[in-house]
C-alpha cells in the first residue's frame, strides 16, 4: 500500500503555497453529499493495522448494480489486463522518443492502431487522443483543416450533451461555428438537413444519445453528395457487431472516433479515458497526435519507430496539427491487451450478450403498468424507458434497492420528466435484470 505521509508544517506549507487554509478547503468543489466525514484515524498506526481499519471500513460499502451508461459502461475486464498492464515496463513508459529504448511500448501502440483500423474499417489510426469527446473536437478541426476554407460543423443535437459541451468549448473559442442538425422527437433519430451552407463536415452518431442506431448510409451519402466529410461517432465494442464506419454508404465515413472505455477501462468515478480516432490514409497528414510505424532496422530486423512527426508539437510547435502529444499510453495499452485476450469472438459474444439482456429487460418491462418506450428504432444495448412519474424520483428510490437505475434525460435537457435511459451490459445476469424489473415495480407502485 504506497503511502508517503506529510506531517502538519509541509501540509500547512502546500495549502499556502496554493492560498488555502485548509484541507476542507481543497476540496470544497465536491458536492458535501458525496464526501466521507468519518475518516478519522487514530495516530500512530502501523500499516499493517491501518490496512486493516481501512479494509473494515470498506466492507460498509454497498455495491450498486449498474444500470446507467450514456458514454460510460460497466463491462468485465479480464484480470490478464491489468496485471499486464500494471507491469513496470508498461506503467511507467513515457514518451517514446528513442525508438531503440522504447520498442515494447512502441509495438503495443501499433498493435493498438492495427485493432482500432479493423474495428472501424479505415485505413490510418493514431496512438490515441485523451477521451472520446475531446477526440472528436479533433476530429473536426482536422476536417476542417482538410476542407480549407469551411468554417462550420454540423452537429446533431441526438449528440451526447457532455460531447456537445466540450465541442462547444473548443471550437467555439476558434470561432467555428457549430450548426445543430435537430432530430425527430418521435422516433429520436436525426433528420437530413435541407442545406450544408459553409460546413466542413457533417458528425454521425452511431449509437445516439438515446442509444438508438441511426440510418448511417443515408446520413453519410448525403453529407459526402453535399461536398463534407463524414465523420462518424462509434461505441468500439458495438463495432464489434454492427457495420465498419468504413463501409457507411456508398463510400464510406472518412473520420471515424470515439471514447475507448468499454475496451478494458474501469469506470473509476469518471477516468481516465482514452479516446481513437481512424481515418482514410489520403487524409493521415492531418491526423493529430503520433503515429507508430513498423520499418526494419540497419540490420534488416523488424523495429518500430513514431512516423510522419512533422505533424507533432515537438517539431513544428505552433503549426503542428494538434497539441496532442503525449497520449493515453497506459490506457490504451490495458485497451490492446483487452481487444488481444478477448479477440474477434469474444468481442463480439460480449457485444452480443449486452445486445440480448437489453431486449430480456425491455421485454420484462413491458409488463409493468404505465410504462412505455418512446423509440421504436433499433438499438445496442441502451434505450430509454418513459415512466408515469419523474425519472429522477424513481432514480433516486431505486438506489434504496441497490439498483443504479439509469440516467435521467431531464439532467440532459433531452427529452420527457419521465424519460430514463437504461443500459445493459454482459456483467447482469437475468437475475439482475429481474431484480430490476420488481424493484421498478414496487417503487411505482409507491408513488
Amino acid at each position: 500500500m504506497p503511502y508517503i505521509p506529510h506531517d502538519a508544517e509541509e501540509t500547512a506549507a502546500m495549502l499556502a503555497a496554493v492560498g488555502l487554509s485548509s484541507l476542507d478547503a481543497l476540496f470544497d468543489e465536491i458536492p458535501s453529499s458525496l464526501q466521507v466525514h468519518d475518516m478519522a484515524l487514530p495516530e500512530g498506526l502501523s500499516e499493517r493495522v491501518l490496512r486493516r481499519e481501512l479494509e473494515g471500513r470498506a466492507l460498509s460499502n454497498s455495491p450498486l448494480l449498474c444500470f446507467a451508461g450514456g458514454g460510460a459502461y460497466a463491462h468485465h475486464i479480464p484480470a490478464i489486463v491489468w496485471e499486464i498492464a500494471a507491469r513496470g515496463e508498461f506503467y511507467s513508459a513515457y514518451t517514446p522518443y528513442q525508438p531503440e529504448a522504447s520498442q515494447g511500448t512502441l509495438q503495443v501502440l501499433y498493435e493498438y492502431q492495427s485493432f482500432i483500423t479493423r474495428l472501424t474499417g479505415l485505413e490510418v489510426s493514431n496512438a490515441s487522443l485523451y477521451d472520446g469527446a475531446s477526440g472528436l473536437a479533433e476530429a473536426c478541426l482536422m476536417a476542417l483543416r482538410i476542407q480549407g476554407s469551411e468554417k462550420s460543423i454540423l452537429v446533431p443535437e441526438n449528440l451526447l450533451p457532455s460531447w456537445r459541451k466540450v465541442l462547444d468549448t473548443v471550437l467555439g473559442m476558434q470561432q467555428i461555428r457549430l450548426i445543430p442538425v435537430p432530430y425527430d422527437a418521435r422516433t429520436g433519430l436525426l433528420q437530413l438537413p435541407t442545406e450544408a451552407g459553409d460546413a466542413a463536415a457533417m458528425i454521425i452518431p452511431q449509437i445516439n444519445a438515446f442509444g438508438l442506431l441511426e440510418a448511417v448510409d443515408s446520413l453519410t451519402d448525403w453529407a459526402h453528395a453535399h461536398g463534407l466529410l463524414s465523420i462518424a461517432v462509434v461505441n468500439p465494442l458495438a463495432l464489434a457487431m454492427l457495420k465498419a464506419p468504413g463501409d457507411w454508404g456508398e463510400q464510406g465515413a472518412d473520420i471515424a472516433v470515439g471514447e475507448g472505455q468499454p475496451m478494458g477501462i474501469p469506470l473509476t468515478g469518471g477516468g481516465p479515458y482514452f479516446g481513437f480516432l481512424a481515418c482514410r490514409k489520403a487524409y493521415v497528414r492531418q491526423l493529430p497526435g503520433r503515429l507508430v510505424a513498423k520499418t526494419v532496422d540497419a540490420r534488416g530486423r523488424e523495429a518500430y519507430c513514431l512516423t510522419l512527426q512533422a505533424r507533432e508539437q515537438h517539431i513544428r510547435r505552433g503549426k503542428a496539427t494538434s497539441n496532442i502529444c503525449t497520449n493515453q499510453g497506459l490506457m490504451v495499452t490495458a485497451a490492446t491487451i483487452h481487444m488481444a485476450t478477448l479477440g474477434s469472438h469474444g468481442l463480439q459474444e460480449t457485444a452480443q450478450i449486452c445486445h440480448t439482456r437489453a431486449q430480456q429487460l425491455r421485454e420484462w418491462l413491458k409488463e409493468l403498468p404505465g410504462v412505455s418506450f418512446p423509440h421504436a428504432g433499433p438499438f445496442f444495448h441502451e434505450w430509454v424507458l418513459r415512466l408515469p412519474v419523474s425519472a429522477v424520483k424513481v432514480r433516486d428510490a431505486l438506489l434504496g434497492h441497490g439498483l443504479l437505475a439509469g440516467i435521467p434525460l431531464q439532467e440532459w435537457h433531452m427529452g420527457e420528466a419521465g424519460d430514463l435511459l437504461v443500459c445493459t451490459t454482459e456483467l447482469l445476469e437475468e437475475s439482475d435484470l429481474l431484480t430490476y424489473r420488481d424493484a421498478l415495480h414496487s417503487v411505482l407502485e409507491a408513488q
